[in-house]
């Protein structure tokens, strides 16, 4: 851990989404130091199933050490920014930090993303962002030692990181071009910087995408919040850099990293836009879902000369190799219990060697996997290399992993997807 210097005493900073997770972590890291916080956030009231307030976040902040303003801020709304600007410097005296790190986030493909998700990922990442530094900035040139700091991704190009979630990567790479225009802009006045987690980081967000369990993969928010504490301290002259957590922290002496995980000695999860070590060869921009628009099978199988037609293809085209053994292992592996706990169809697109379209069955009595389309609607549908599935069910690839890193796109029930993902772990003994 990164020890506190005092460095921060007495300097204000206005922070986005500083309620809960990453937002609350650096103000209470800052807090320490007896620094200002301003909570700019939504809840004032309890959420049904996220944890914390602006009033018990400003609670935690004075026990810390620090004095904390806790402001109703959605960054959608224009006046609620001013608003909240206007009342930290009136209570304060100015604005010395500001840290953008409200974010909306949807994992969907275009076609599945809706136009209101679209409009909150843009308004909360990118004009959200934009807007608070454009009210904040007029105080921190008065500062002495001003700071930006948003919460954004160096901006990778690699064409896997756009295919899976579009709307989402261009509203994160929104955040990171502010960067990039405002520290040229206001060089030598005040310094902007992008940080991003090197791993997945435990969270509410967190918890909501992967579901029980995915936090042995991942990080405490302490990581993001000693690494922020690292640059807001540094000069003004440090400033357009895209900042990667354990890259920083190892620069400034941090050896031990175990004390940030929260499972120490568990694989951790790299983050989004971070090219990981790999093999991305397989990583295609391929046409995806073609297969799941065909007409589905409604009984165990077509009636009539339509029927009969579909399974002599289906016998006749069925490969052999790793992935049929991997099905034929799978189809031995199965039980009752399986299908009573997991209660969903899953259809697989996987192309290379072996390929075309197979099924594994949790809801029929007994179970059932095999070639060709399954024989119900597919509650999910999975698309990937032959290669990636293989691998993925023999505990190669974590599936978390494959989806994050672009190898596995996944359509429909998300849910019975993480269910799969934790039968995987118990069939990998078997397989």
């Amino acid at each position: 851990m990164l020890p506190n210097t005092g460095k921060l005493a007495g300097c204000t900073l206005f922070i986005t989404g500083a309620s809960r997770g990453i937002g609350k972590a650096i103000a209470l890291k800052a807090a320490k130091d007896g620094a200002n916080v301003v909570i700019a956030a939504k809840t004032a009231e309890p959420h049904p199933t996220l944890p914390g307030t602006i009033y018990t976040a400003a609670e935690e902040i004075e026990a810390a050490g620090g004095k904390a303003l806790p402001c109703i801020v959605n960054v959608r709304e224009e006046q609620q920014i001013i608003n909240a600007v206007e009342k930290a410097v009136k209570t304060f005296g100015g604005i010395d930090i500001l840290v953008n790190n409200a974010s909306a986030i949807s994992l969907t493909g275009t076609l599945e993303t809706t136009t209101k998700k679209v409009n909150l990922m843009m308004d909360v990442n990118v004009r959200g962002t934009y807007l608070t530094s454009k009210a904040c900035l007029p105080h921190l040139r008065k500062s002495k030692n001003p700071h930006i700091l948003n919460l954004s991704p160096p901006m990778n190009l690699n064409p896997m990181w756009f295919k899976n979630h579009c709307a989402y990567t261009i509203s994160k790479y929104g955040m990171s071009m502010c960067v990039l225009g405002m520290a040229e802009e206001f060089r030598g006045e005040v310094a902007v910087n992008a940080l991003w987690p090197k791993t997945a980081i435990h969270t509410a967000a967190m918890d909501m995408l992967g579901g029980a369990g995915i936090e042995k993969q991942c990080r405490k928010t302490d990581i993001l919040a000693d690494a922020a504490y690292c640059i807001l301290t540094k000069p003004k002259t440090f400033t357009g850099n895209f900042i990667i957590d354990e890259v920083l922290l190892r620069e400034e002496g941090v050896k031990d990293f175990d004390v940030y995980a929260i499972a120490p000695g568990h694989t951790l999860m790299p983050d989004f836009f971070l090219d990981v070590e790999i093999d991305t060869a397989a990583v295609k921009q391929e046409r995806y879902g073609a297969a799941q628009e065909e007409k589905k099978l409604s009984g165990s199988q077509q009636e009539g000369a339509d029927g009969a037609k579909v399974k002599t293809e289906s016998a006749a085209a069925e490969p052999s190799g790793p992935v049929a053994e991997t099905f034929r292992l799978i189809q031995g592996a199965m039980t009752e219990e399986y299908v009573r706990s997991i209660q969903g169809v899953f259809q697989f697109e996987l192309s290379g060697d072996g390929g075309g379209t197979w099924y594994i069955d949790l809801k029929s009595k007994g179970g059932n996997a095999g070639f060709g389309k399954p024989p119900v609607t597919a509650d999910v549908v999975m698309s990937m290399s032959s290669a990636d599935f293989v691998k993925m069910f023999t505990g190669k690839l974590k599936p978390t992993l494959a989806f994050m890193s672009g190898k596995l796109r996944i359509k429909g029930n998300m849910a019975l997807a993480i269910k799969l993902e934790k039968m995987l772990s118990q069939l990998n003994s078997k397989l």
